[in-house]
């Protein structure tokens, strides 16, 4: 790899995060798990996922298994709600949470890095950045459902590459999902480092993090 140069952020479970109630709506609220139960799925349900991916196995995204996963943990599948609960998920303005010093890392992580974002989204991806006062601190903003390309396919980030004019060997990936991101983003030059709040690759050989903190200590290295 050339010297890192520039950095391309995930947003969902990276930057922004689920806004819960929003997203669970289609179910009754005493069902919503917690925030620990519904790390421990995304755990589980991941592995699962990266399995099938990488094997070929699967021809749908992550949340339609965590969600068809997370009914039938409660004895209540349907199809009909596992969609609605898949649509909420990918309606980008239902990813409004955001952790403290954000903004205040990605300040400091610009000092030294082109930065900007590559996300599987709605085509609205930069409104709720805007809305969550985080837009301003990106070059660029590459949003699949503009794009027509989602994560993991080399061309969303490609695109992304021409936009920053960036090198491929200069350039690092955050993201959360191992097949999706990591793999996406090596699989086209980049190197790429995991943005595990859930915990999913504790122990894996393969670089993570677990916070911006922590990624500012890992690129300091």
């Amino acid at each position: 790899m050339g010297r890192r140069r520039f950095i391309f952020f995930d947003v969902g479970n990276t930057l922004l995060f689920p806004n819960r109630a929003r997203m669970l709506a289609p179910i009754a609220a005493e069902k919503h798990p917690t925030l620990a139960a519904w790390q421990a799925l995304e755990r589980r349900t991941k592995q699962e996922f990266d399995q099938g991916l990488i094997t070929g196995k699967i021809d749908h995204g992550f949340w339609w298994t965590f969600h068809t996963c997370l009914l039938k943990d409660q004895d209540a599948f349907d199809e009909n709600v596992r969609d609605r609960l898949v649509e909420n998920t990918q309606n980008s303005a239902n990813w409004d949470q955001i952790l403290p010093s954000t903004r205040e890392a990605l300040e400091r992580i610009r000092q030294q890095y082109g930065i900007a974002v590559i996300s599987n989204a709605d085509g609205k991806i930069d409104a709720v950045l805007t809305r969550c006062g985080i837009r301003d601190c990106f070059a660029s903003i590459t949003d699949s459902g503009n794009v027509g390309h989602e994560k993991p396919h080399p061309a969303i980030f490609a695109a992304a590459l021409r936009e920053m004019k960036a090198d491929p060997a200069e350039s690092l990936y955050v993201g959360d999902v191992y097949s999706v991101d990591y793999l996406g983003a090596r699989n086209s030059g980049m190197d790429a480092v995991l943005f595990d709040v859930s915990g999913t690759y504790r122990g894996r050989e393969f670089p993570r993090v677990e916070s911006l903190s922590e990624l500012e200590s890992w690129l300091a290295k």
